[in-house]
């Protein structure tokens, strides 16, 4: 049985801890663990010039600050791409989970006969999801693997090596610039290990790819007309998202929306947090927005290390965590990276415009193809909920928080609500973070209103929560393991 009382103890005192945190400095024994070229067959990048140092100073001792630093000019998250054996069930399942409609396609009934690409979208939040044909297919036809490719970027080998190493993953965050191009250049100027020259595809748009962490890449995306760009009503995916996707007919799409509408922060897990953080802000320019330590949101079983980075709107955001160890479980990060065989992106936090109506239509399909939740905070965490967060939620809200089991937590600014799913593949490795942020309302130099990046923080007094509810999902799968495996 969970002790509730114990667990709500845990969880103020995450909430009021002192500003006297010692960081732990830890590195994960690993055969070459961020190599991603070398394993992915691309081409390496001769030596750079050595990255900026990084050392974490905890929650309490970190001073926030905008230098506006970004190397080149950063819009926003473009899309996210999946490699899977599967896309076509692996899309569906999505769409129906999360209420994102596929509205895009390239595969063999639009002449690729290198991979099959779906996208799904609802607001700013794309997916895309891709898996290989036969090479053969292609050979047989004579034609080079990019010739029908619509993301040319694709690689048949390194595709089913990506399968086979991490199972359901993230292989590229995309970010849309200014101009790919010259955000490639500067990158690899900069320390980027290069992963894909930039292309230009149709005329219209180019991309580009440098290493993140692991076999993910950072995908720059950019448009040679701006209005395609801003998608100023056109339907034509071929237009706004890239060449060489044809729209999915609508009317014979079912309706869906959840009212998910943006990606907020995509996370990485990665061996060692301080190259893994001064190699990406080296290259991209980027600042660091938060960072905490074990002390900051561990809890006495397991822990972690964090460092956010944004861009200089704050509205890209790549949070990075790193394993601790000496605690008396081990560290989800480091399960993650044995389980990813690696680096990877750990979890996906969707931004909804009514996270009630958000999870009240993910859980009725929880069982039903969608996706399930992690195990909901006791009903003392609810009780005390008001002493911790004010009157930011009526008592009519906090109900309905408590019977869909969203956590609630607050930084300086505004008011963040979030929840986990369990991993959404066989591995426990990725999964998804619902959230909505309260507050932080500002207006632009044309007087539009727009919420600040990254208000509300990113429940740091909810960690010691999800680690729980991780630690307890865990604890499951340990117990129906065989004696001998356990102790192992």
């Amino acid at each position: 049985m969970v002790n509730t009382n114990s667990i709500l103890n845990i969880l103020l005192h995450q909430a009021e801890l002192s500003s006297s945190y010692s960081v732990h400095r830890t590195t994960l024994p690993s055969p070459n663990p961020t190599a991603p070229a070398a394993a992915m067959g691309k081409a390496t990048a001769p030596s750079s010039p050595a990255a900026p140092t990084f050392n974490l100073v905890g929650f309490s001792n970190f001073v926030r600050a905008n230098p506006r630093s970004d190397r080149f000019k950063v819009k926003r998250f473009h899309h996210i791409e999946f490699w899977s054996t599967d896309s076509t069930n692996t899309s569906r399942r999505f769409s129906w989970g999360l209420g994102m409609p596929i509205v895009a396609k390239s595969d063999l009934s639009t002449g690729n006969v290198t991979h099959a690409s779906y996208l799904l979208r609802s607001g700013d939040l794309r997916f895309l999801f891709t898996s290989p044909y036969s090479p053969s297919i292609a050979q047989m036809e004579n034609l080079s693997h990019t010739a029908t490719a619509s993301v040319p970027t694709f690689d048949h080998d390194a595709c089913r090596r990506f399968s086979a190493k991490h199972g359901l993953a993230v292989r590229a965050v995309a970010i849309e610039v200014d101009d790919a191009e010259f955000a490639f250049r500067t990158s690899v100027a900069h320390g980027a290990r290069p992963s894909a020259e930039p292309m230009v595809l149709d005329g219209r748009a180019v991309i580009a790819e440098v290493e993140l962490y692991g076999d993910v890449v950072l995908r720059y995306v950019s448009y040679k007309n701006p209005s395609d760009s801003a998608e100023s009503g056109d339907s034509d995916p071929d237009c706004w998202f890239l060449p060489k996707f044809e729209s999915v007919d609508e009317a014979s799409a079912f309706p869906l929306d959840y009212g998910i509408r943006r990606l907020d922060h995509a996370v990485g897990n990665v061996p060692e947090l301080g190259p893994a953080v001064a190699y990406v802000k080296g290259f991209t320019g980027f600042h660091e927005f938060a960072e905490f330590t074990a002390e900051d949101v561990g809890t006495s079983e397991s822990g972690l290390n964090s460092a956010v980075l944004a861009n200089n709107s704050e509205m890209v955001l790549l949070p990075m965590n790193e394993p601790v160890f000496g605690t008396k479980r081990k560290s989800q990060i480091q399960t993650y990276l044995e389980h990813n065989e690696g680096a990877g992106v750990q979890h996906l936090a969707l931004m909804s415009e009514d996270i009630f109506k958000t999870l009240r239509e993910m859980r009725k399909r929880s069982n039903i193809g969608g996706f399930e939740f992690m195990p909901s905070p006791p009903p003392t965490y609810y009780k005390n909920l008001k002493n911790r967060v004010g009157d930011v939620l009526s008592d009519e809200q906090i109900q309905q928080c408590e019977e869909l089991g969203i956590l609630v937590d607050k930084d300086d600014q505004g008011t963040l609500l979030q929840i986990f799913t369990k991993p959404v593949g066989d591995r426990p490795t990725i999964f998804i973070e619902i959230i909505q942020r309260v507050g932080c309302m500002m207006k632009d130099e044309a007087g539009k209103e727009f919420q600040k990046g990254g208000c509300g923080g990113f429940g740091k007094g909810n960690f010691s929560e999800l680690f729980k509810s991780i630690e307890e999902y865990e604890k499951t799968l340990e117990a129906k393991r065989p004696a001998e495996a356990a102790s192992a």
